[in-house]
């Protein structure tokens, strides 16, 4: 998957430069811009080819909100996250009519901003993947399989947790040309052996896949890949 390319659209310039923070620590994102304003931030989705914008309600010339109907209407395809101090449930309404991906309501704790990006980073691997579109296809996409996982958390064996699985199973679908457990381990900052742990665990559940590659000098090694 391409990188993707992201617009911060933040009126205190303190906060979006900490929201630019958070992002580079995904090395999937390359932040393309950041405004002040609504018009600015039509500027550069005008400019520069986006695919996510993170949006703030209050801005000096125009609430984000208002901006929703004429970014759909010129960038259809990009993808949007409110990110706001406002509570007035009428902007969450009309922030869903439009299809935002997420709504984070301020302060945003770096774990719950994290979650989120990696959600959607995973979406847009999904999307963007060669599956044939059946019923898992689409649960996998909507996170219907990571509800039901949430409601089986007893049937998970022991040394497996719920959290560490599902990033996991989203390195996996991010690296779809297959990673070794030293290779999951480095991504989710866990050892090799930990990595290991929790491919197999996938693989026996047959939800990923394993396979022998023979490196330059012929030794063998095991690769995981999504299913």
């Amino acid at each position: 998957m391409s990188k993707l390319n992201v617009v911060i659209a933040e009126d205190d310039f303190r906060i979006a430069n900490i929201h630019e923070k958070f992002l580079e620590k995904f090395e999937e994102i390359n932040v393309v811009g950041k405004s002040l304003n609504g018009e600015q931030t039509l500027q550069l989705l005008r400019t520069m080819k986006t695919d996510l914008l993170l949006l703030d309600v209050y801005m000096p010339d125009m609430l984000g909100t208002d901006l929703l109907p004429i970014i759909r209407s010129e960038f259809p395809k990009v993808s949007i996250i409110m990110i706001t101090a406002a509570t007035d449930k009428d902007f969450l309404e009309k922030s869903l009519s439009y299809g935002v991906e997420n709504y984070l309501i301020k302060p945003v704790s770096m774990e719950k901003f994290e979650d989120v990006i990696q959600e959607f980073i995973k979406k847009r691997s999904i999307l963007t993947s060669n599956h044939v579109v059946n019923q898992q296809y689409v649960d996998q996409l909507f996170g219907y399989e990571k509800k039901e996982s949430s409601g089986n958390r007893a049937k998970l064996p022991k040394g497996i947790d719920e959290i560490t699985l599902e990033k996991v199973k989203a390195v996996l679908q991010i690296k779809r040309d297959g990673l070794s457990a030293e290779e999951v381990g480095n991504e989710i900052g866990a050892s090799r052996s930990t990595a290991r742990r929790y491919l197999e665990y996938l693989s026996s559940v047959q939800e990923a896949k394993a396979g022998v590659v023979y490196g330059i000098v012929g030794r063998p090694e095991r690769k995981y890949y999504p299913i």
